[in-house]
């Protein structure tokens, strides 16, 4: 009988000769070359106004818009749990994923919802592995690489088409005050339990629970209380991505928030954050197709 080290070495092994084998197939490139796509932000998980199915919402600093992605119901569970940070007992399938590839030694560097075709959305993993000089391409279901990037920081890019589709459709948020992500800082509504839990002041404002980039850099921690967006006071999540959004082109947003009993300002560019970790260098892709 195997020593649990030599099963999980057996495993990695195993591993490592299929995705060995995978490398020999054909390969789906991009279907649009990754310089004419375009960065976006995960910001949560919404409902189509017409047919009540969940969506995505993905904030495009360029145009100031946010489109919806349409998603399934079980990934549309799989990133709010990521967004919330809630402990299962047992990994989830988008949890297995990450840990699978990271450990045969890999990692997500981009994904990517690269076309439509008819009605569905086309989606591919972009992996760095380790031993292995080039990127390899795998192709995905948009919902389950969102869902993964929302757990590696892994930046997101969607084709111009895609988007142009896409712009318009009309989108609710979830009506259990659903957590929100801009500027890589995810929000949510303060209970009375948290206000009192965290010591937070008797004031209107937001509940940071995340914090990542350039935000986190410059001293926003989670627990801080969001008390204004450029000058204006956000009730709901979902008003703190609207006021992000109105954020003038060219413009950095301005937030206050009280935080360890301070209040601070400060300014971030509304560009896609960079959630990667810094060591990470990206290099010339080549295909793979799962």
């Amino acid at each position: 009988m195997m020593t649990p080290l030599r099963d999980r070495s057996v495993v990695v092994a195993l591993l490592l000769v299929l995705l060995a084998v995978q490398f020999q197939v054909a390969a789906r490139e991009p279907t649009v070359p990754l310089e004419e796509m375009i960065p976006v932000e995960l910001a949560t998980v919404g409902v189509e106004s017409i047919s009540g199915s969940p969506v995505v919402l993905l904030r495009e600093p360029r145009s100031g818009d946010v489109v919806p992605i349409s998603i399934g119901a079980n990934e549309a569970l799989a990133i709010l749990l990521a967004l919330r940070e809630v402990p299962v007992p047992r990994p989830m399938t988008h949890d297995l994923l990450t840990d699978v590839i990271r450990l045969v030694g890999g990692s997500v560097q981009r994904v990517m919802v690269d076309a439509l075709v008819g009605s569905t959305y086309i989606g591919l993993l972009e992996l760095q592995l380790e031993h292995q000089d080039d990127l390899v391409y795998v192709d995905s279901r948009p919902s389950d690489a969102l869902a993964l990037a929302v757990r590696t920081g892994a930046q997101i890019l969607v084709s111009p088409d895609v988007l142009v589709a896409t712009r318009g459709r009309g989108f609710e948020a979830l009506p259990d005050d659903p957590v929100v992500t801009a500027l890589g800082i995810t929000v949510g509504a303060v209970t009375p339990d948290l206000r009192e839990a965290l010591e937070l002041p008797d004031r209107p404002g937001l509940l940071v629970s995340r914090v990542a980039g350039e935000a986190a850099a410059k001293g926003l921690e989670p627990g801080a209380l969001i008390l204004e967006v450029n000058g204006e006071v956000p009730e709901t999540p979902m008003d703190f991505l609207e006021m992000v959004r109105r954020t003038p082109s060219g413009d950095d947003a301005r937030l206050r928030y009280w935080q360890q009993g301070e209040t601070v300002e400060i300014e971030l560019s509304t560009e896609v954050p960079d959630l990667q970790p810094p060591d990470v260098e990206p290099r010339p892709g080549r295909g793979l197709s799962v």
